[in-house]
């Protein structure tokens, strides 16, 4: 059975935070710095953790049979990150119309401020059966939320 609807966040209690990743031991390269694909799994746990923060759970989105799969992905690597240090991820959705998003995400140093890569994703909506779904006809409730998290953000 498909629950038809998700719990959301009043835009009151919208407070986004950054997201922070500590970086591994296991995720060093033969060079002792982070390995440049570990980039991209840190975007996704900041992705997810954004969508949490603002009353968008994944899980329910996929209980809903809901799926959001990646279309794209870019990085640029400004300064290396080397074990042990915390890098913090400011993660904004810069388009959104319903049927597509895109997220832009800052890596910067905690203890420096120092830049440390940028990145863009780009995601699409479909049904758990891969048909491209509209979140503004089928989920209004959804399409509501996250056209008011573009505007917090703006």
């Amino acid at each position: 059975m498909m629950k038809q609807e998700i719990e959301i966040a009043e835009p009151t209690d919208i407070k986004v935070r950054p997201y922070e990743h500590h970086a591994k031991y296991y995720e060093t390269d033969q060079m002792g710095i982070i390995h440049h694909s570990n980039y991209i799994k840190w975007m996704e746990e900041a992705r997810m953790d954004l969508m949490d923060q603002i009353g968008l759970n994944y899980r329910q989105m996929e209980e809903m049979e809901i799926i959001s799969p990646v279309l794209s992905v870019s990085v640029e690597y400004h300064s290396m990150v080397h074990f042990d240090e915390t890098v913090v991820i400011e993660t904004k959705l810069v388009k959104y119309n319903g049927i597509r998003m895109e997220l832009e995400y800052v890596m910067t140093d905690k203890e420096t401020g120092e830049l440390r890569t940028t990145g863009f994703s780009s995601h699409c909506f479909l049904t758990r059966s891969g048909k491209p779904i509209s979140l503004k006809r089928s989920y209004p409730e959804l399409d509501t939320k996250f056209f008011e998290m573009k505007e917090e953000m703006e």
